[in-house]
């Protein structure tokens, strides 16, 4: 940018970070993906991501990196915006991409650092924390929201969240 600093980024994960997932995980023992997914219409806002998010915005700019698949944009962004909080920009696994999100996001970071200075990667993920962890990012876990073994197969070994 010409005549100003750009601000650091803040990413952001969302399921387990922002949205409690908790009701819905009961899909993924049976592997309902496309259930697991339409149902975050009605997941809460979990208090303590809204307060770091809210924090985070004071010092970064934000940007959601989330393992959701684009086919579920238009329900992210919405239900971001009925709580208020900003819409992106959103990063969003493509529909056709089962890796584990450990992978797909680690992918993104790179490609977000080559423009911009990362600040603080926040996520639920165990797998994708070590991962980014190792590789030098500034990664936190957030653990208000215990993380699922449910979620933490679907992650890993189904790439599908």
């Amino acid at each position: 940018m010409t005549g100003e600093q750009r601000r650091p980024l803040a990413v952001f994960d969302i399921d387990g970070v922002l949205a409690d997932v908790s009701h819905r995980l009961h899909y993924l023992d049976v592997h309902r993906w496309e259930r697991f997914f339409s149902a975050a219409h009605a997941d809460p806002l979990l208090d303590e991501g809204a307060e770091r998010l809210s924090e985070a915005l004071e010092n970064y700019d934000v940007v959601y990196l989330t393992g959701r698949p684009e086919r579920n944009r238009e329900l992210t962004e919405t239900w971001l915006a009925e709580f208020g909080l900003p819409t992106g920009p959103l990063y969003m696994r493509p529909d056709d991409d089962h890796r584990p999100a450990r992978y797909v996001k680690r992918e993104v970071l790179r490609e977000l650092a080559r423009e911009r200075d990362i600040a603080l990667v926040l996520d639920d993920d165990p797998a994708v924390v070590r991962m980014l962890t190792e590789d030098g990012w500034p990664v936190e876990l957030a653990t208000w929201l215990p993380h699922s073994s449910t979620l933490q197969d679907a992650q890993e070994k189904h790439g599908r969240t």
